[in-house]
């Protein structure tokens, strides 16, 4: 007999979010792997069940030593249920290499689908979420971070961060350096629970506020795309046209499938590219 690992979501904040699916999981897994055995005690009693399965620890520090012992129950049988803090594991929590390790033994890996910050950040942002990328938390050093800002910085779809309150403002005022102060974001602070807000604006308004109001809870922002990228970034000058349909060229391309594709990847007419390339300055 093949047990399984069951992925599942619990509340960000209000309770009344739990799945009727997550309470039966609980009530009748073998195993539950929590990230906090005792945030997982609370849940079970808020939801006014009995969690009859052993409890077991599973966070970012024992994860290499778990995961194998809980392979080894599912191999046995057993049908073992991941939960994290608050959200989907895996999603910037632990989990990944669990579910990883599941699918690399062959065995069945569902889900539980439920709360999420980064989903219900996105909803109410009033930001673009037909495309989105989930970034999670950035370096915590300000010199790394604002590197990798800096290589976001023409990314055209929304993202989505979280922070941790203390380091707010400073992230926003990263983020206004290098993606420009008037580009729109949206900071949600404790979803779904008494205290919600989601403050919407310019990344110079939200750093002003966040300076000023001291924020406190779990924290996700939301940040427009570089809507504009391709008309910011510089053409391509007359020699560097030259140089890249002379690179497919000596690759074996024909010079007209070249000066069709250089034209393609960099948005200029083809007369201009033929023009640049067929140059003798």
């Amino acid at each position: 007999m093949t047990g399984a690992l069951v992925v599942a979501a619990t509340p960000i904040g209000t309770l009344a979010d739990a799945s009727p699916r997550l309470v039966a999981e609980l009530s009748s897994a073998d195993i539950v792997a929590a990230e906090d055995t005792r945030r997982l005690q609370r849940l079970a009693g808020g939801l006014g069940i009995e969690v009859r399965g052993r409890v077991v620890s599973y966070f970012e520090g024992n994860e290499v030593r778990r995961t194998p012992e809980l392979v080894e129950a599912m191999r046995s049988g057993q049908r073992v249920v991941l939960v994290t803090d608050a959200g989907m594991p895996a999603v910037s929590d632990p989990g990944y290499r669990l579910v990883k390790a599941a699918v690399d033994a062959g065995l069945p890996v569902t889900v539980v689908p439920g709360p999420s910050a980064v989903v219900a950040a996105l909803a109410i942002s009033g930001l673009p979420v037909d495309r989105f990328c989930f970034e999670g938390f950035l370096p915590r050093k300000a010199a790394e971070r604002r590197r990798r800002l800096a290589e976001l910085a023409d990314e055209t779809r929304t993202m989505v961060f979280f922070e941790a309150p203390h380091r707010l403002a400073a992230t926003l005022e990263a983020m206004a350096d290098a993606f420009g102060a008037e580009r729109h974001a949206a900071v949600c602070r404790e979803l779904t629970k008494m205290h919600e807000e989601v403050r919407r604006g310019s990344l110079r308004d939200l750093v002003d506020w966040a300076r000023e109001s001291g924020v406190r809870g779990e924290v996700t922002v939301v940040v427009a795309g570089a809507a504009d990228a391709d008309a910011r970034r510089p053409a391509p000058s007359e020699r560097e046209l030259r140089r890249l349909v002379d690179e497919l060229v000596s690759d074996g391309i024909s010079r007209r499938d070249a000066v069709t594709q250089v034209a393609a990847e960099t948005g200029l007419p083809r007369r201009t590219v033929y023009a640049a390339a067929t140059s003798t300055d």
